[in-house]
């Protein structure tokens, strides 16, 4: 891990308050930025390649003829974890899916090879055996292979049956987490997912079942005291409310969606379960869309509600000229 900043907090907080300790202090933080910018390279996100072979010196594990299955994070770029960009950079060949943006693609070293295996709800471009035939195949010709997925690839990414494949070929593979779109549409509202006060449990759950006569335990899904994220379910949220009110929770029960999470045109639409699939029919949103049921959503539609107050507040006291200057 050379190139990081390998110093403690602790450390730094044994240093004396003197001029000389200070400069001593902002030198080791200096370095420690400067480095972190040298090891990016010229990509803000991918470190530059440093050895004869192309490859950092500290990923030579992951060598030619393995893969690394990568998560992408909910779409923003900068949420990408520093080891998914070392993995791309070193890559040979990336396999994405329909949840990686443009903005990562276009980072993407310009050596790589691309395939696009997306998937969207009843249109799979790309039936799953067959991604896992490439992976082996691209990696039997010796390539660095990066299985490049949107969020996690372990949360609702069918990880495990890309992992069975690599496995019955005898291929090396590595695991790298990513950021899911539960965590990434939380930070982007401001809002936590659980809390004391509104939940003490944490729930996700897949809206897309191995079969039409597979049903959820409503009646455990059904609590007030915790909150539920339901990926992929934007197709079954009719569904979803009347079941959830059939087990027990009020119609006033609040809930969200969130499209686009983390993303500049990220949507939300606030309501509860007794209006939830009324108000989508007026504001219809894009997928993929996280559905959110929880008392913490008050929190999050509370926090837009002060920002918009206050932005209503403060045109009021200002002239139309300051009002756009201020808008600009």
């Amino acid at each position: 891990m050379s190139g990081l900043i390998r110093w403690k907090w602790r450390d730094l907080m044994s240093v004396s308050s003197s001029a000389e300790s200070l400069g001593i202090l902002m030198a080791r933080l200096t370095d420690g930025l400067m480095s972190r910018r040298e090891w990016r390279g010229e990509n803000r996100h991918a470190p530059a390649r440093s050895d004869a072979n192309g490859i950092s010196p500290a990923w030579e594990a992951f060598l030619p003829g393995q893969v690394a299955l990568v998560g992408a994070g909910p779409g923003d770029p900068d949420l990408m974890t520093l080891k998914a960009w070392r993995m791309l950079n070193a890559a040979d060949a990336v396999v994405y899916d329909r949840l990686v943006g443009d903005e990562i693609l276009a980072q993407l070293p310009v050596h790589c090879e691309r395939y696009y295996v997306g998937k969207a709800c009843g249109n799979h471009s790309v039936p799953q055996d067959e991604i896992g035939a490439l992976m082996v195949r691209l990696a039997g010709e010796g390539m660095r292979v990066v299985r490049l997925k949107g969020g996690d690839p372990g949360v609702f990414g069918r990880m495990g049956e890309e992992l069975a494949a690599l496995d019955d070929a005898a291929i090396t593979r590595h695991i790298v987490p990513g950021i899911t779109a539960a965590s990434g549409a939380a930070a982007a509202l401001g809002m936590p997912l659980t809390d004391r006060a509104h939940a003490q449990r944490l729930r996700f759950v897949t809206a897309q079942l191995c079969s039409k006569s597979e049903q959820p335990e409503w009646q455990q899904l059904a609590r007030r005291d915790e909150t539920l994220l339901f990926y992929m379910g934007l197709n079954r949220l009719e569904v979803i409310c009347d079941e959830l009110q059939r087990h027990g929770l009020p119609a006033d029960w609040p809930m969200m969606l969130v499209a686009n999470a983390s993303l500049p045109e990220q949507q939300t639409l606030h309501g509860s379960l007794g209006n939830m699939v009324s108000r989508l029919a007026e504001h219809p949103l894009p997928t993929p869309c996280l559905i959110i049921v929880g008392s913490v959503c008050q929190m999050a539609a509370g926090r837009e509600s002060a920002l918009a107050d206050a932005v209503a507040h403060a045109a009021a006291h200002m002239s139309c000229r300051e009002v756009f200057e201020e808008a600009c």
